[in-house]
Protein backbone atom coordinates (compact mmCIF):
# COMPACT_ATOMS: atom_id res chain seq x y z
CA UNK A 1 0.00 0.00 0.00
CA UNK A 2 1.30 3.01 -1.05
CA UNK A 3 2.28 5.28 2.17
CA UNK A 4 0.42 8.41 1.23
CA UNK A 5 -2.74 5.92 1.19
CA UNK A 6 -1.54 4.31 4.47
CA UNK A 7 -1.19 7.69 6.05
CA UNK A 8 -5.04 8.60 5.01
CA UNK A 9 -6.32 4.90 6.69
CA UNK A 10 -4.33 5.32 9.67
CA UNK A 11 -5.94 8.24 10.09
CA UNK A 12 -9.75 7.59 9.24
CA UNK A 13 -9.25 4.65 11.40
CA UNK A 14 -7.57 6.77 14.81
CA UNK A 15 -10.70 9.49 13.87
CA UNK A 16 -13.35 6.20 13.58
CA UNK A 17 -12.11 5.23 17.46
CA UNK A 18 -11.36 8.80 18.98
CA UNK A 19 -15.31 9.20 18.44
CA UNK A 20 -16.46 5.90 19.78
CA UNK A 21 -14.77 6.39 23.18
CA UNK A 22 -15.78 9.84 23.34
CA UNK A 23 -19.28 8.62 22.98
CA UNK A 24 -18.74 5.81 25.22
CA UNK A 25 -17.38 8.00 27.97
CA UNK A 26 -20.36 9.56 28.91
CA UNK A 27 -22.43 6.32 29.01
CA UNK A 28 -20.24 4.17 30.88
CA UNK A 29 -19.75 7.27 33.54
CA UNK A 30 -24.36 6.84 33.48
CA UNK A 31 -23.45 3.07 33.75
CA UNK A 32 -21.26 3.01 36.59
CA UNK A 33 -22.81 5.91 38.82
CA UNK A 34 -25.90 3.85 38.62
CA UNK A 35 -24.59 0.48 39.50
CA UNK A 36 -21.42 1.85 42.01
CA UNK A 37 -23.40 4.91 43.27
CA UNK A 38 -27.12 4.09 43.63
CA UNK A 39 -26.49 0.19 43.67
CA UNK A 40 -24.14 0.31 46.70
CA UNK A 41 -25.75 1.11 50.07
CA UNK A 42 -22.67 2.60 51.88
CA UNK A 43 -22.44 5.27 49.17
CA UNK A 44 -26.42 5.74 48.67
CA UNK A 45 -26.96 6.37 52.60
CA UNK A 46 -24.32 8.83 52.29
CA UNK A 47 -25.63 10.55 49.90
CA UNK A 48 -29.18 10.94 51.20
CA UNK A 49 -28.39 11.11 54.52
CA UNK A 50 -27.72 14.75 54.57
CA UNK A 51 -31.06 15.30 53.25
CA UNK A 52 -32.51 14.64 56.61
CA UNK A 53 -31.52 18.52 57.51
CA UNK A 54 -32.24 19.92 53.42
CA UNK A 55 -35.03 22.13 54.73
CA UNK A 56 -37.57 21.70 51.49
CA UNK A 57 -37.15 17.61 52.52
CA UNK A 58 -38.21 18.44 55.98
CA UNK A 59 -41.32 20.68 54.79
CA UNK A 60 -42.41 18.32 52.18
CA UNK A 61 -42.37 15.74 55.06
CA UNK A 62 -44.09 17.67 57.61
CA UNK A 63 -46.79 18.47 54.61
CA UNK A 64 -47.11 14.81 54.12
CA UNK A 65 -47.66 13.51 57.51
CA UNK A 66 -50.36 16.64 58.39
CA UNK A 67 -52.08 15.33 55.09
CA UNK A 68 -51.71 11.71 55.86
CA UNK A 69 -53.49 12.99 59.45
CA UNK A 70 -56.07 14.80 58.13
CA UNK A 71 -57.05 11.78 56.04
CA UNK A 72 -57.28 9.36 59.22
CA UNK A 73 -58.86 11.78 61.41
CA UNK A 74 -62.63 12.40 60.72
CA UNK A 75 -62.77 16.25 61.87
CA UNK A 76 -65.34 19.01 60.86
CA UNK A 77 -64.59 21.77 58.52
CA UNK A 78 -64.49 24.54 61.38
CA UNK A 79 -61.69 22.48 62.98
CA UNK A 80 -60.00 20.81 60.14
CA UNK A 81 -57.37 23.85 59.51
CA UNK A 82 -56.44 23.90 63.14
CA UNK A 83 -55.74 20.58 63.06
CA UNK A 84 -53.44 20.74 60.12
CA UNK A 85 -51.78 23.35 61.29
CA UNK A 86 -51.65 21.68 64.66
CA UNK A 87 -50.15 18.84 62.96
CA UNK A 88 -47.87 20.22 60.58
CA UNK A 89 -46.19 22.43 63.34
CA UNK A 90 -45.64 19.01 64.80
CA UNK A 91 -44.61 17.51 62.33
CA UNK A 92 -42.39 20.58 61.83
CA UNK A 93 -40.46 20.07 65.00
CA UNK A 94 -40.30 16.19 64.90
CA UNK A 95 -37.99 16.45 61.98
CA UNK A 96 -35.44 18.53 63.56
CA UNK A 97 -34.68 16.11 66.03
CA UNK A 98 -32.52 12.68 66.27
CA UNK A 99 -35.48 10.66 66.13
CA UNK A 100 -36.34 11.52 62.59
CA UNK A 101 -32.70 11.62 61.10
CA UNK A 102 -32.83 7.52 62.63
CA UNK A 103 -36.19 7.10 61.32
CA UNK A 104 -35.02 9.08 58.01
CA UNK A 105 -31.84 6.54 57.74
CA UNK A 106 -33.91 3.65 58.60
CA UNK A 107 -36.47 4.32 56.08
CA UNK A 108 -34.29 5.15 53.24
CA UNK A 109 -31.63 1.66 53.92
CA UNK A 110 -34.93 -0.30 54.08
CA UNK A 111 -36.23 1.14 51.12
CA UNK A 112 -32.94 0.92 48.96
CA UNK A 113 -32.41 -3.37 50.56
CA UNK A 114 -35.47 -4.13 49.29
CA UNK A 115 -35.80 -2.63 45.70
CA UNK A 116 -31.87 -4.33 45.29
CA UNK A 117 -33.35 -7.76 46.14
CA UNK A 118 -36.28 -7.27 44.54
CA UNK A 119 -33.93 -6.33 40.96
CA UNK A 120 -31.34 -8.97 42.17
CA UNK A 121 -34.09 -11.94 41.92
CA UNK A 122 -33.27 -14.72 39.39
CA UNK A 123 -35.16 -17.70 38.40
CA UNK A 124 -38.38 -18.49 36.54
CA UNK A 125 -40.86 -16.14 37.64
CA UNK A 126 -39.29 -15.22 41.01
CA UNK A 127 -40.99 -12.09 41.65
CA UNK A 128 -42.73 -11.76 38.76
CA UNK A 129 -46.37 -9.84 38.63
CA UNK A 130 -45.27 -8.51 42.56
CA UNK A 131 -44.64 -5.47 43.53
CA UNK A 132 -41.91 -4.28 45.71
CA UNK A 133 -43.50 -3.10 48.82
CA UNK A 134 -42.17 -1.42 52.04
CA UNK A 135 -43.20 -2.19 55.98
CA UNK A 136 -42.61 1.06 57.95
CA UNK A 137 -43.85 -0.59 61.15
CA UNK A 138 -40.26 -1.34 62.09
CA UNK A 139 -39.54 1.86 61.87
CA UNK A 140 -42.16 3.48 63.47
CA UNK A 141 -41.40 1.28 66.04
CA UNK A 142 -37.84 2.39 66.48
CA UNK A 143 -38.88 5.66 66.29
CA UNK A 144 -41.36 5.02 68.96
CA UNK A 145 -38.73 4.09 71.51
CA UNK A 146 -36.29 7.15 70.67
CA UNK A 147 -39.22 9.54 71.87
CA UNK A 148 -39.85 7.62 75.07
CA UNK A 149 -36.23 7.57 75.93
CA UNK A 150 -37.06 11.62 74.86
CA UNK A 151 -39.35 11.26 77.74
CA UNK A 152 -42.09 12.87 74.56
CA UNK A 153 -45.19 12.58 76.35
CA UNK A 154 -47.69 9.63 75.91
CA UNK A 155 -44.35 8.33 73.22
CA UNK A 156 -45.48 4.69 74.53
CA UNK A 157 -49.09 4.92 73.45
CA UNK A 158 -48.68 5.68 70.04
CA UNK A 159 -49.83 2.65 67.92
CA UNK A 160 -47.26 1.15 65.53
CA UNK A 161 -49.23 -0.83 62.86
CA UNK A 162 -48.06 -2.67 59.57
CA UNK A 163 -47.75 0.22 57.16
CA UNK A 164 -46.58 -0.84 53.43
CA UNK A 165 -45.84 1.40 50.59
CA UNK A 166 -45.38 0.58 47.71
CA UNK A 167 -42.26 1.37 46.31
CA UNK A 168 -41.50 -0.41 42.64
CA UNK A 169 -45.17 -1.97 40.98
CA UNK A 170 -44.84 -5.01 39.09
CA UNK A 171 -44.65 -3.75 35.57
CA UNK A 172 -41.99 -1.07 36.78
CA UNK A 173 -39.61 -4.01 38.21
CA UNK A 174 -39.69 -6.38 35.69
CA UNK A 175 -39.00 -3.28 33.38
CA UNK A 176 -36.25 -2.17 35.85
CA UNK A 177 -35.13 -5.90 36.26
CA UNK A 178 -33.57 -5.99 32.73
CA UNK A 179 -32.11 -2.88 32.70
CA UNK A 180 -30.06 -3.63 35.88
CA UNK A 181 -28.51 -6.74 34.98
CA UNK A 182 -27.51 -4.61 31.58
CA UNK A 183 -25.86 -2.11 33.78
CA UNK A 184 -24.21 -4.61 35.95
CA UNK A 185 -22.05 -5.77 32.82
CA UNK A 186 -22.04 -2.03 31.12
CA UNK A 187 -20.58 -0.42 34.43
CA UNK A 188 -17.58 -2.33 34.35
CA UNK A 189 -16.58 -2.74 30.03
CA UNK A 190 -17.92 0.68 29.09
CA UNK A 191 -15.29 2.60 30.37
CA UNK A 192 -12.74 -0.03 29.68
CA UNK A 193 -13.69 -0.37 25.96
CA UNK A 194 -13.95 3.52 25.97
CA UNK A 195 -9.67 3.67 27.38
CA UNK A 196 -8.80 1.10 25.35
CA UNK A 197 -10.08 2.72 22.46
CA UNK A 198 -8.56 5.81 22.92
CA UNK A 199 -5.49 4.24 23.49
CA UNK A 200 -5.74 2.54 20.05
CA UNK A 201 -6.70 5.41 18.08
CA UNK A 202 -3.77 7.32 19.61
CA UNK A 203 -1.28 4.37 18.59
CA UNK A 204 -2.71 3.96 14.99
CA UNK A 205 -2.47 7.68 13.95
CA UNK A 206 -0.15 8.99 11.84
CA UNK A 207 0.04 12.16 13.53
CA UNK A 208 -0.08 10.96 17.17
CA UNK A 209 0.30 14.59 18.84
CA UNK A 210 -2.91 15.85 16.76
CA UNK A 211 -4.59 12.27 17.84
CA UNK A 212 -4.14 13.09 21.22
CA UNK A 213 -5.30 16.76 21.16
CA UNK A 214 -8.38 15.28 19.41
CA UNK A 215 -8.48 12.83 22.06
CA UNK A 216 -8.63 15.44 24.50
CA UNK A 217 -11.17 17.92 23.05
CA UNK A 218 -13.68 14.72 22.68
CA UNK A 219 -13.33 13.93 26.31
CA UNK A 220 -14.03 17.09 27.50
CA UNK A 221 -17.18 17.34 24.96
CA UNK A 222 -17.84 13.99 26.00
CA UNK A 223 -18.36 15.11 29.61
CA UNK A 224 -20.15 18.62 28.64
CA UNK A 225 -22.48 15.93 26.91
CA UNK A 226 -22.68 14.16 30.39
CA UNK A 227 -23.60 17.54 32.44
CA UNK A 228 -26.10 18.37 29.63
CA UNK A 229 -27.80 14.59 30.15
CA UNK A 230 -28.10 15.39 33.85
CA UNK A 231 -29.31 18.84 33.32
CA UNK A 232 -32.27 17.67 31.37
CA UNK A 233 -32.72 14.75 33.10
CA UNK A 234 -33.44 17.09 36.58
CA UNK A 235 -35.75 19.24 34.58
CA UNK A 236 -37.88 16.28 33.27
CA UNK A 237 -37.86 14.15 36.42
CA UNK A 238 -39.32 18.41 37.81
CA UNK A 239 -41.89 18.38 35.16
CA UNK A 240 -43.32 15.39 35.55
CA UNK A 241 -43.97 14.92 39.14
CA UNK A 242 -47.14 13.69 41.18
CA UNK A 243 -48.85 17.26 41.88
CA UNK A 244 -48.99 16.27 45.91
CA UNK A 245 -44.65 15.85 45.39
CA UNK A 246 -42.92 19.05 46.25
CA UNK A 247 -40.75 20.28 43.39
CA UNK A 248 -37.86 21.75 45.34
CA UNK A 249 -37.88 18.80 47.94
CA UNK A 250 -37.49 16.69 44.65
CA UNK A 251 -34.84 18.65 43.29
CA UNK A 252 -33.58 18.40 46.52
CA UNK A 253 -32.82 14.43 46.39
CA UNK A 254 -32.23 14.54 42.84
CA UNK A 255 -29.01 17.15 43.25
CA UNK A 256 -28.20 14.66 46.38
CA UNK A 257 -27.96 11.72 44.23
CA UNK A 258 -26.36 13.50 40.85
CA UNK A 259 -23.99 14.64 42.95
CA UNK A 260 -21.14 12.55 41.97
CA UNK A 261 -21.81 12.82 38.27
CA UNK A 262 -21.43 16.74 38.30
CA UNK A 263 -17.80 15.84 40.17
CA UNK A 264 -17.46 13.39 36.81
CA UNK A 265 -18.58 16.42 34.59
CA UNK A 266 -16.01 18.49 35.49
CA UNK A 267 -13.46 16.12 35.37
CA UNK A 268 -13.74 14.87 32.13
CA UNK A 269 -13.97 18.56 30.97
CA UNK A 270 -11.15 19.75 33.08
CA UNK A 271 -8.68 16.59 32.04
CA UNK A 272 -9.31 16.41 28.69
CA UNK A 273 -8.94 20.46 28.24
CA UNK A 274 -5.83 20.18 29.90
CA UNK A 275 -4.78 16.96 27.55
CA UNK A 276 -5.63 18.88 24.07
CA UNK A 277 -3.92 22.25 25.43
CA UNK A 278 -0.85 20.83 26.43
CA UNK A 279 -0.80 18.53 23.25
CA UNK A 280 -1.81 22.17 21.07
CA UNK A 281 1.28 23.56 22.98
CA UNK A 282 3.90 20.72 22.49
CA UNK A 283 3.20 20.98 19.06
CA UNK A 284 3.36 24.54 18.76
CA UNK A 285 6.67 24.51 20.08
CA UNK A 286 8.45 21.89 18.33
CA UNK A 287 6.74 23.92 15.17
CA UNK A 288 8.55 27.13 16.50
CA UNK A 289 11.70 25.17 17.02
CA UNK A 290 11.76 23.70 13.71
CA UNK A 291 11.09 27.06 12.19
CA UNK A 292 14.17 28.64 13.56
CA UNK A 293 16.95 26.11 13.62
CA UNK A 294 19.08 27.07 10.86
CA UNK A 295 19.14 25.40 7.28
CA UNK A 296 21.05 22.37 6.80
CA UNK A 297 23.53 22.89 4.42
CA UNK A 298 23.85 20.70 1.67
CA UNK A 299 26.82 18.72 0.86
CA UNK A 300 28.09 19.79 -2.73
CA UNK A 301 28.98 18.05 -5.87
CA UNK A 302 32.84 17.26 -6.11
CA UNK A 303 34.01 17.68 -9.91
CA UNK A 304 34.85 14.84 -11.88
CA UNK A 305 38.25 14.69 -12.54
CA UNK A 306 39.52 13.55 -15.92
CA UNK A 307 42.79 11.87 -16.18
CA UNK A 308 44.91 12.34 -18.87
Amino acid sequence: MPEGVSRRVRGLLSAVLTVLACLLAPVGALAAWATYEIGDRARYEAAVGPLAGDPDVREALADAVAAGVLREVRVGPPLREPVRDFTHDAARSFTQTEAFRMAWRAANRAAHDAVLRALRERGSGSGEGRPVLLDLAPVGERVKRQLARDHVPFAHRIPVARTEVTVLTAEELVQLRKGYHVLEVAAFWLPVGALALAAVGILVASRRRRAVCATGLGTALSGALLGLAVALGRHLTLTDLPPDVSPAAAGAVYDALTATLYTVTWVLVSLGTTVAAAAWLAGHHARRRRASAPPTPTPTEEPTRVRA
